[in-house]
């Protein structure tokens, strides 16, 4: 697919207050992924540890929470993971549904995209 960047915002778990971010676009993320001090220094608070296996193989135990994140003008409460200082913060796969947005990966951006809903058993 390659790699972009977009800029999202994440917001305080009141939705008062926002740090604008420029996100590596990371559809094989799970959630999005924000430098913990960042995250803190908004009020998110750490909810639950998951595990998350990393690229070159290492899995790791890490803090998750939730907050609102923006992207392109939308906003939705998502799952962000409390990341490392100077790691690139990441908008996985997640964060991209809630908002209803994909990736158009020639244009190297991201677009307004449909839910899916199949119809359920009578």
């Amino acid at each position: 697919m390659g790699t972009f960047s977009a800029p999202i915002s994440i917001g305080s778990p009141d939705g008062q207050r926002w740090t604008p971010l420029d996100a590596l676009v990371d559809t094989g993320a799970s959630i999005a992924s924000v430098p913990a001090s960042v995250l803190r220094g908004l009020g998110v608070e750490p909810m639950r540890t998951e595990r998350f296996t990393f690229a070159q193989g290492e899995t790791r135990e890490m803090d998750i929470g939730q907050t609102w994140i923006r992207i392109a003008g939308r906003e939705v409460i998502t799952l962000v993971l409390f990341n490392e200082e100077g790691t690139t913060p990441l908008l996985g796969a997640h964060a991209l549904e809630g908002v209803f947005m994909g990736v158009d990966p020639v244009g190297k951006r991201l677009v307004p995209v449909g839910g899916w809903m199949a119809r359920s058993a009578a």
